[in-house]
C-alpha cells in the first residue's frame, strides 16, 4: 500500500470514528434526556394515588345523588356540618364549630359554623351559603331531597356564621342526617335552587380536593391548596372507573396498574387476593353497616304463630353461610342493628342460638307440626342475587339435614323490579333482603322495620314502614319505643331505649338478622394510610405512598 493510500484510508476510518463517537454522544444524551423525563414523570406521578373502582357516578350533584358511587367523590371533594371520625360512628363537626345546641323542645338546633373556609370557585362560606345549600338540597327535588325535606321546616342564618335549623318533630339522629355527604356546602355561584335544576358534571365544595376531569371512565381530584385546615397526605387522585367489570378491576390490581382497589370486587376475587397477600400487597378489611336478614310476612300461615317465627330463628346456622356460601367474608348478626353501633345488643343469640335444631323441633311440636304435617315455607330472593340465592339452597339443605322433614323450605326468584314490588303487597311469605342505612344511627335500623303509622295488633301493618319491608309487623310498644327514642337527648337513655326494642324484635321475630358484610380494600406494598369507614365512604386524602411525609389528620 502506497503512502497516499494509507494516509487517504487513515483519513475515511477517522471520519467513521468520528461519526461513531457522534451518535453515541447523541444516543447518550437523549437515552439520559429520556431517562430525566421518565423520573420527573414518575416522581410527578408518586405525588399522586391511583384508585381502582367498578362504582360509576351517575351524577356529582350532591341535592341528586343518592348512589355510593357519586357519594364518594362528593365526600372527598365536599364537606357538611358534621362528619365522622374516621372508621368510627362517631360524629363530630366540620363546618360546624361545635355540636349543635339544641332547644327544650327539640325542635330547634342552632350551629356556629367555621370561619375562613372558601369555596373552590372562590365564593365565601358563611351561614347564607349553608342556607342555600340545605335549601337547594330540599327543595330541587333530587333523590335524597326526602332526608331533609322529612324532618326540617326551616333553616335560617341567624347571623354571618350562625345557623338555626327548625325541626317539624323531634329527631335525635338529626345530626347523622347532617353528616350525609349530599347535605354539604356548595357554591352559590355555581348552582341553583329550583325544580330539577342540578348539575350533574361539576361538583364545587370547600373538600380538602377539587374537582380536575369527570368522565364515564375516569375522574381526576387535585389537591385543594386553599384548604382550611390540614392538606392531604397526597397531590391527586387518579379514580380509574371500570364501569361493574370486576375482573378488569382485579386484574388491573394485580398487575401494579393501579395503587388500591375498593369497590367492588366478587367474593371469588376478594379471596384470591386475600390468599397471596402476604407478600404482594395489603389487605384492609372492615366491618361494614349494610345488614342481610330474612324478612317474615306475620299476616301469612304458618308464620302468623310466634313458635314457627322462632323455630325458623333457630334452624338458621349463620356460621355454615359464613363459611360455605360468603367465604368468610361477612360477619354473623343477630341483631338488626350493626355491630359498629355501641347500642348492639345480640338478642337472637341467646333465645336461638345458631343453628339450634333441638329448639326448633321443639317449637315446631308445639305449634302442632310433624313430620307427616310439616310447616312448608317459601324463601323469596331477587333472581339477580346469585349469593341469596345459594344462601336459600343451604337453608333448605340445612333444615333437610338436621330437622327431619318438621319444616321444608322452598327457595324462589323473580326479577328484581317485581320482587321489590311483591314485597310490600305481602306476596311473599318470607324474603332474603339487604339493608343499605340512609344514614349512620341506630335508628335507621328500626324505624324503618319497626314502625307502622296505621293497623293494629290483629290486622297488622296497613300503612307505614313495617308494610313497605313486606313483614306488616305492627306493635304499639314499638311504635311508642321509637318516638321515645326520637326525642331522647341523652346518649345512655337512648341506647337504653334501642336496647327494649331490640329484645321486642327477637321477642317477635317479624325479622331475622343474618350477616353484616365486611369491607376490603387492596393496596400495594408501599402504600400507607389506607382506612375504611363504616359509612363506605373512601377517605382518599390519608392515603400516600411511604416515601411522602403525611400532613392528613
Amino acid at each position: 500500500m502506497s503512502n497516499n493510500q494509507f494516509s487517504y484510508l487513515w483519513q475515511q476510518l477517522c471520519r467513521i470514528y468520528k461519526y461513531i463517537i457522534l451518535f453515541s454522544l447523541c444516543f447518550a444524551l437523549t437515552v439520559g434526556c429520556n431517562n430525566n423525563k421518565s423520573s420527573q414523570n414518575n416522581a410527578v406521578d408518586s405525588d399522586r394515588i391511583s384508585v381502582g373502582t367498578t362504582l360509576k357516578p351517575r351524577t356529582l350533584d350532591p341535592a341528586d345523588n343518592y348512589e355510593l358511587a357519586g357519594l364518594n367523590i362528593i365526600y372527598n371533594v365536599g364537606e357538611s356540618l358534621y362528619t365522622y371520625k374516621l372508621g368510627t360512628t362517631e360524629i363530630e363537626p366540620l363546618l360546624a364549630t361545635a355540636m349543635p345546641q339544641i332547644s327544650g323542645d327539640s325542635l330547634i338546633y342552632t350551629i356556629t359554623l367555621r370561619q375562613g373556609v372558601i369555596f373552590h370557585d372562590g365564593a365565601k362560606f358563611n351561614a347564607e351559603a349553608m342556607v342555600f345549600s340545605l335549601q337547594r338540597f330540599i327543595e330541587n327535588g333530587g333523590k335524597p331531597a326526602f332526608l331533609l325535606g322529612d324532618v326540617i321546616s326551616k333553616v335560617e342564618a341567624t347571623g354571618e356564621y350562625e345557623l338555626k335549623i327548625s325541626l317539624k318533630q323531634p329527631f335525635a339522629a338529626f345530626p347523622a342526617l347532617l353528616a350525609f355527604p349530599g347535605a354539604c356546602a356548595v357554591s352559590p355561584q355555581a348552582y341553583k335552587i329550583g325544580a330539577g335544576e342540578f348539575n350533574p358534571n361539576i361538583m364545587i365544595g370547600t373538600g380538602k380536593y377539587k374537582l380536575g376531569q369527570f368522565k364515564s371512565d375516569s375522574i381526576s381530584l387535585n389537591a385543594n391548596d386553599n384548604y382550611w385546615g390540614d392538606k392531604p397526605a397526597n397531590k391527586g387522585i387518579n379514580l380509574q372507573v371500570y364501569g361493574g367489570n370486576s375482573a378488569n378491576l382485579y386484574n388491573s390490581f394485580k398487575t401494579g396498574a393501579i395503587d388500591v382497589a375498593y369497590q367492588s370486587l366478587d367474593p371469588q376475587q376478594i379471596d384470591k387476593l386475600i390468599d397471596s397477600a402476604e407478600n404482594d400487597w395489603q389487605v384492609i378489611e372492615g366491618s361494614g353497616t349494610v345488614v342481610n336478614y330474612l324478612v317474615l310476612n306475620l299476616q301469612q300461615k304458618p308464620l302468623n304463630q310466634p313458635e314457627v317465627r322462632q323455630a325458623i330463628a333457630s334452624t338458621i346456622k349463620r356460621a355454615l353461610i359464613n363459611d360455605r356460601v360468603l367465604k368468610g367474608q361477612a360477619e354473623p348478626i343477630y341483631s338488626l342493628i350493626p355491630t359498629a353501633f355501641d347500642s348492639y345488643k345480640p338478642t337472637f343469640e341467646k333465645p336461638y342460638g345458631d343453628g339450634n335444631t333441638a329448639k326448633a323441633k321443639e317449637l315446631l311440636t308445639k305449634a302442632g307440626y310433624s313430620t307427616e304435617n310439616p310447616a312448608i315455607i317459601e324463601i323469596w330472593h331477587p333472581s339477580g342475587s346469585i349469593t341469596r340465592g345459594i344462601v336459600a339452597d343451604t337453608i333448605k339443605a340445612y333444615a333437610e339435614q338436621e330437622l327431619g322433614g318438621i319444616i321444608q323450605f322452598i327457595p324462589n326468584s323473580v326479577e328484581s323490579a317485581s320482587f321489590f314490588s311483591n314485597l310490600s303487597q305481602g306476596i311473599y311469605p318470607t324474603a332474603l333482603v339487604d339493608w343499605y342505612p340512609d344514614f349512620l344511627d341506630p335508628d335507621n335500623y328500626i324505624q324503618p322495620f319497626l314502625s307502622c303509622s296505621k293497623g293494629s295488633p290483629n290486622v297488622g301493618c296497613q300503612e307505614g314502614a313495617a308494610q313497605s319491608r313486606g313483614s306488616f309487623y305492627y306493635s304499639d310498644r314499638a311504635n311508642q319505643l321509637i318516638e321515645q327514642s326520637r326525642q331522647e337527648q341523652d346518649p345512655t337513655k337512648r341506647e337504653a331505649i334501642f336496647g327494649e326494642l331490640q329484645e321486642l324484635l327477637a321477642q317477635d321475630v317479624p325479622y331475622i338478622p343474618l350477616w353484616q358484610t365486611k369491607d376490603y380494600v387492596f393496596a400495594q406494598n408501599g402504600i400507607d394510610g389506607v382506612a375504611i369507614n363504616p359509612s363506605q365512604n373512601f377517605p382518599f386524602w390519608t392515603i400516600k405512598r411511604n416515601n411522602q411525609p403525611s400532613s392528613a389528620s
